[in-house]
């Protein structure tokens, strides 16, 4: 009971700090806002019995707590010297000042943390790592945007790395990192286009995250290969976790190509042609690399189908067949080699 108390005093406390991050008007409030959602996602992350979940939240600490104390010091900086390290006229300052956020978001090339710092959590510490610790940061770039080569190079390597990233993995936890690293990149995408936007696609794709960890999570599933446990009676689940996948794939017609479709088509209804021209030729690129990372979601989806069910029960038959008869000849050779030697009289 003490232990479910405190997971809810912390979690608590980590919503708060969000919170506080998000109505502050001073950039001091809201690193103290950041700040209490570390210190209460640290001991949430922390298990005795598992010695992974101390490693993670290890690695997490010191990547966040070196990506705060950099942007403590652009803070300061800001405050002693504004006229040199002006927040608000700089480009270059803007460039710094979005790099520990992009740190803390897990975005390419910032994101060489996040896969090993996953894969030692539990499928609910997935959940929040992936959603609910990027709100933050991300509200945080949205009052630092502007259209610039350093944004979109870091759009399109993270739509790039997450897409690529994903192809040769078995494990699931890292095959949903990967798709995080590629979401980040079309939320940062559309939050040149406005808030409205990303704040729609950020709710769908943790929803779609939040269905495929609740099918997941039960049956305590890893691994690709895994899938096979699900139970054969419940085609529902099976075909469930089948287009969310593909939903989270953005593949049509499913939930999560809606927000893709209206952030591709936003920047033809802008208002001057010279502003259209460079987020259209982004999102070109970034609609180029979905269709590759939709690739891995129909790799999981072939083991995942419900109609595979004919197949897992064709293959069982087969083993158990396979088992009794390798019973039986054992049976038989051990029923040889106990009969009695009968001696041979001359």
């Amino acid at each position: 009971m003490s232990n479910n108390s405190t997971k809810i005093l912390f979690l608590t406390t980590l919503i708060r700090g969000i919170f506080i991050t998000i109505s502050s008007n001073s950039w001091l409030g809201a690193w103290i806002g950041l700040e209490i959602n570390l210190l209460s996602f640290i001991p949430i992350m922390s298990r005795n019995e598992n010695i992974f979940t101390t490693e993670a939240s290890l690695k997490y600490f010191l990547v966040q707590a070196l990506a705060s104390s950099v942007l403590l010091f652009l803070i300061i900086s800001k405050t002693i010297i504004e006229d040199i390290f002006s927040l608000i006229n700089s480009q270059l300052s803007r460039i710094i000042m979005r790099t520990p956020l992009l740190l803390k978001g897990g975005a390419a090339p910032f994101h060489w943390w996040f896969p090993s710092v996953i894969e030692g959590l539990t499928w609910r510490n997935c959940f929040i790592l992936i959603t609910l610790q990027k709100i933050a940061p991300l509200i945080l770039i949205s009052y630092l945007i502007k259209i610039s080569v350093f944004y979109s190079t870091i759009i399109v390597l993270s739509v790039m790395i997450g897409s690529i990233g994903g192809y040769n993995q078995i494990s699931i936890r890292k095959i949903l990192t990967y798709s995080s690293i590629n979401h980040i990149g079309w939320i940062l995408s559309a939050i040149l286009l406005g808030e409205n936007i990303w704040l729609m696609y950020f709710s769908i794709y943790s929803f779609l995250t939040l269905t495929i960890i609740s099918i997941i999570s039960p049956f305590q599933i890893s691994f690709i290969n895994q899938t096979f446990l699900f139970n054969n009676d419940n085609p529902t689940l099976k075909f469930l976790l089948f287009t969310s996948l593909l939903s989270l794939g953005g593949l049509l017609p499913f939930l999560g190509f809606l927000p893709k479709l209206l952030l591709y088509s936003q920047p033809t209804s802008c208002g001057k042609k010279e502003k259209k021209f460079e987020p259209r030729l982004q999102l070109e690129s970034l609609w180029i690399q979905n269709q590759n990372a939709s690739i891995i979601y129909v790799r999981i989806e072939i083991t995942t189908h419900p109609f595979n069910i004919h197949y897992i029960a064709v293959k069982k038959q087969y083993l158990e067949q396979s088992h009794r008869k390798m019973k039986s000849t054992i049976c038989v050779s051990c029923s040889y080699e106990q009969r009695p030697i009968r001696s041979s009289h001359i």
